[in-house]
């Protein structure tokens, strides 16, 4: 499969996902979606899907084009030293936002997954923006759609997200993913290994960091 082949399919794909803006909750992905064993996998799975946001009475979302897994089985985890105040929603079911300041600074979204206690999450490192692409500029201060969205800590300020929903829901609360029938292919994912993570040796090479071949708003590293 070519680059411009997978620009073309995802890009054009995109454009029709705004048609029919009828919620109706057989889109939202259910509990069971994020309770599985293997984190990798629901990576993997959730490129192509639409992470939704309403705040204030304004719904933005975007599709997820990059996304990197964590576990506390390996060092690069948060919950790899045990459970913590900053990190027990890691320790919780699936299906529930994880939120972090990093740097003091940036916002880090992430969607915890597995059973209780196994401590699994999915950093969403990127969107292509698809609802509600003027409040997000606005949120973001930029006069221009352009890479509002293509990087984590970019995205949760475009898309109102912040420690505040840290622990929600992801079934029932103000932030949700969608599944609006995109598929992306094995052919079509990039699998690497993830960002800023030196200090966990060995792990740090693990192929664990995911995005959509050729799409221009994946974060640039």
């Amino acid at each position: 499969m070519t680059k411009h082949f997978v620009e073309s399919s995802i890009d054009n794909v995109i454009l029709h996902l705004n048609f029919n803006r009828t919620l109706t909750y057989s889109m939202i992905l259910s509990q069971s979606f994020y309770l599985r064993k293997d984190v990798t996998v629901i990576a993997r799975q959730l490129l192509g899907k639409i992470l939704v946001s309403k705040t204030n009475r304004q719904l933005t979302s975007g599709m997820i084009v990059e996304t990197e897994a964590y576990s506390e089985i390996e060092k690069g985890s948060h919950a790899h030293r045990g459970k913590t105040k900053r990190n027990e929603v890691m320790f919780g079911m699936g299906g529930v936002a994880y939120v972090y300041l990093c740097y003091g600074v940036h916002e880090m979204f992430n969607v915890v997954t597995n059973t209780e206690n196994k401590a699994d999450a999915i950093l969403i490192r990127a969107l292509q923006p698809v609802d509600g692409i003027e409040w997000m500029m606005e949120r973001a201060g930029s006069t221009s759609s352009k890479k509002i969205t293509s990087g984590p800590g970019k995205l949760t300020k475009a898309m109102g997200i912040g420690r505040k929903q840290n622990g929600n829901s992801l079934v029932d609360g103000s932030i949700w993913i969608e599944d609006r029938g995109l598929r992306v292919s094995r052919q079509e994912i990039v699998t690497t290994t993830r960002i800023g993570i030196d200090y966990a040796g060995e792990d740090a090479q693990l192929l664990w960091r995911f995005f959509v071949k050729g799409n221009k708003w994946v974060s640039k590293y």
